[in-house]
């Protein structure tokens, strides 16, 4: 019986990288098998340059500021969860992984969790509210080592 293969996805709001060789040490500074997803993270003021508008009352003519329905930064990490989770939904799918760790940013932690389809569940073995995204290579694979998620490097 084949033993099932382990991936780490390791996200936050903008960045994301699926670490998929566990247990290989290639000695590469920067793995080539590593699944790597970034979106253009525009600051909140970058997003809100377009005011609203402005609205006329139900009442006489009147005009006031309207005001924003949603969270656009928030709407944006929520669709980039969105297509994380559908691309590791499709590789699941395709047996490409069975268990999968995720250690994510706190608040798309929680956003992963609440889009997280039941097949996925079923795959998840562990997860950790912690933002590991801007780590080089080497120390990712070190805090992922220290979180009993990577085996260890070897001497």
């Amino acid at each position: 019986m084949k033993a099932k293969t382990s991936w780490v996805l390791v996200a936050d709001g903008a960045r994301a990288r699926i670490v998929r060789d566990l247990g290989m040490d290639t000695g590469a500074e920067d793995r080539l098998d590593d699944l790597v997803y970034e979106i253009d993270h525009k600051q909140l003021r970058e997003i809100m340059a377009d005011k609203p508008g402005r609205g006329f009352a139900s009442e006489g003519a009147r005009r006031s500021a309207m005001e924003y329905r949603s969270d656009p930064v928030q709407e944006q990490e929520v669709e980039f969860a969105g297509m994380l989770l559908d691309e590791l939904e499709r590789r699941h799918a395709a047996d490409e992984f069975g268990r999968l760790a995720i250690v994510a940013e706190p608040r798309m932690l929680g956003t992963l969790r609440q889009k997280l389809p039941a097949a996925l569940r079923q795959a998840v073995v562990k997860e950790v509210p912690k933002d590991l995204t801007k780590l080089p290579v080497k120390e990712l694979r070190e805090a992922l080592a220290a979180l009993d998620l990577v085996p260890p490097r070897p001497g």
